[in-house]
């Protein structure tokens, strides 16, 4: 009978050791806590997006049993001018809201700074739009101001004042830029309480030792301010990107597409394709190519973070 088999030292060194039963149970408790959200996002989230993306391959209108078509939707709407015009008006869209609202907000957070009395109410002031609902809002719009009758530009029309010569929402080449015009005025004033923050974690030395170096109001935002808040500043233009995309309320309220399709977004269009038409496969094609859309702004956002940005 030979000698037992000795392990060889260090043969173990590469072997993972059993992990105690009390780091065992202290990670189940923490997926037990996250089950919940998991479910919640699994069912409301993950689930939909699926046959989302599954129907956008099929001929469904909605009732009867789906049909598979493979990527007839798609070829479908390649040929679409009105899905081609959705998509420009999403992107002027997004060029407006990535340097109208965003500029405004970096210029008005960054005076707020100097003001020593009222930042409070200024803040309260500037966010008060963002709190009220979308729709509410759209109607104050549409029936207070723009309405050619019962509006401030109505009122002017009447004594020779308006500006535009008229209801710039029955307009084609003003219809979009007047709505935009609209979710601006909701919208700037949330960013700029947000890039506030974060210019209030700016170190104030280093304000002052730009003042003393005799630094201007713009040359202060430009050489501290804005790099210093970089990553607040890159965040708020991909959700901004992102929202974009996304933006329904204020067109469907104010002029639901029109005129003429002049302020029609891809989901204004998804939601017609789908509750007006009973298109639902092609609606889900639209819906499917604004979360490509939407992946492209995240990856950007991965990307630079990846190349060691601080973002």
């Amino acid at each position: 009978m030979g000698a037992p088999a000795t392990i060889p030292a260090g043969a173990t060194a590469g072997v993972p050791k059993p992990r105690p039963r009390r780091q065992r149970r202290s990670e189940l408790k923490g997926w037990l806590f996250l089950a919940p959200a998991l479910i919640l996002n699994v069912g409301v989230i993950l689930v939909p997006a699926l046959l989302t993306a599954g129907l956008a391959f099929t001929d469904w209108n909605g009732i009867s049993t789906p049909k598979l078509v493979g990527l007839k939707n798609f070829r479908d709407l390649a040929a679409d001018p009105v899905f081609w015009g959705a998509l420009w008006n999403n992107v002027k869209w997004t060029l407006i809201f990535l340097t109208v609202p965003i500029i405004m907000a970096l210029v008005v957070a960054s005076m707020l700074l100097t003001v020593r009395w009222g930042r409070n109410l200024f803040q309260t002031i500037y966010f008060i739009p963002m709190v009220v609902a979308t729709v509410i809002s759209a109607r104050v719009w549409q029936q207070m101001i723009f309405h050619p009758i019962s509006g401030v530009l109505g009122w002017l029309s009447q004594h020779g004042l308006n500006p535009f010569g008229g209801n710039p929402l029955t307009n084609p080449s003003t219809a979009l830029y007047s709505v935009a015009f609209v979710d601006n005025w909701h919208w700037w004033g949330f960013i700029a309480v947000i890039f506030f923050a974060a210019l209030r974690q700016i170190d104030p030395a280093l304000l002052e030792a730009a003042d003393m170096e005799g630094a201007g109001f713009w040359q202060r935002m430009r050489h501290v301010s804005l790099p210093l808040i970089r990553p607040t500043i890159v965040l708020m233009m991909i959700m901004t990107i992102i929202w974009s995309f996304l933006v329904f309320d204020f067109i469907y309220v104010i002029t639901q597409g029109g005129p003429g399709y002049s302020t029609e977004v891809l989901a204004t269009l998804t939601y017609k394709r789908a509750f007006e038409t009973f298109q639902a496969g092609q609606a889900s094609a639209i819906a499917l190519v604004m979360s490509a859309l939407g992946g492209v702004a995240i990856a950007a956002y991965v990307w630079l973070q990846s190349r060691g940005w601080d973002v």
